[in-house]
């Protein structure tokens, strides 16, 4: 197969911004937040066309020192960005946030990159850097989800582990869609990279098994590490402020125990 790939021109991609600006002209006239679609666009564009440079970089430095470095950045602000619905954004959701998207997608990348694939070396930013961004996207995008959920299940006064259910399965609804949708309904992009760059379809395909397990994998594992989280936070506050209250009613029967022997 013809492995070389086709460079788009700068006309070629200001073109393909078109059908973005056409959504955020509706979005525009509906007033359903155009300011937002907006910004959203170009930072997209203006983070993409920085990260292109700064990757070039990375793959030139090839030190285990900057993947790590690379790798806390982009762990920092997934969990950052994935508590962007939640209301009250106290320091332990977004502390329960980052440990839930680590501990799932560091655990995740190195089934990956060092059993799966047997990248060599283990800090190789060719697979390690896109892999990771995979990942975590996915880690963060499911935690965020069940955070929404979550909150909003609590504020309807839904139980801690029925509101925890919930909210789980809500923050996979994306990923399994995508599950019983790819190869019939769409190509992933990571596998219709790699048939445009000249690699054999099957072996494209493998790759995107590897994928979509990984993908539901790290969603699974981080929504129900930060759910399990913010519920057990929950209810040992519930459990305290319990005993604060029982203990109040007790002073109070006391204090009108006493008043009664005192009274004549």
């Amino acid at each position: 197969m013809n492995a070389a790939v086709e460079s788009i021109t700068w006309p070629g991609l200001v073109l393909s911004v078109v059908p973005a600006l056409i959504v955020i002209g509706i979005m525009m006239r509906w007033s359903a937040g155009a300011k937002t679609g907006l910004y959203a666009t170009l930072r997209m564009l203006v983070q993409l066309l920085l990260i292109g440079y700064v990757l070039v970089y990375i793959f030139e430095a090839d030190h285990p020192a900057v993947i790590v470095g690379v790798l806390a950045i982009m762990l920092a602000a997934a969990s950052w960005i994935s508590i962007r619905p939640v209301q009250n954004k106290q320091p332990h959701v977004f502390g329960n946030a980052l440990l839930a998207i680590s501990v799932g997608g560091v655990l995740t990348l190195a089934l990956v990159s060092q059993v799966v694939i047997g990248v060599d070396p283990w800090f190789s930013p060719r697979y390690v850097i896109p892999l990771a961004g995979m990942i975590f996207a996915g880690a963060m995008n499911a935690v965020s989800l069940a955070a929404e959920r979550l909150q909003a299940e609590t504020e309807r006064g839904v139980a801690g582990a029925e509101a925890r259910r919930i909210a789980l399965q809500a923050s996979l609804i994306p990923i399994i869609n995508s599950l019983f949708a790819v190869g019939v309904v769409a190509l992933p992009g990571m596998m219709t990279g790699q048939i445009l760059s000249g690699v054999s379809p099957l072996v494209a395909a493998k790759y995107q098994i590897v994928v979509m397990s990984m993908l539901f994998g790290v969603s699974g594992i981080s929504a129900s590490l930060y759910l399990t989280l913010e519920n057990r936070r929950t209810t040992t506050r519930h459990s305290f402020a319990a005993k604060l209250e029982a203990q109040a009613v007790e002073e109070a029967r006391s204090r009108d125990d006493l008043e009664r022997r005192q009274s004549p």
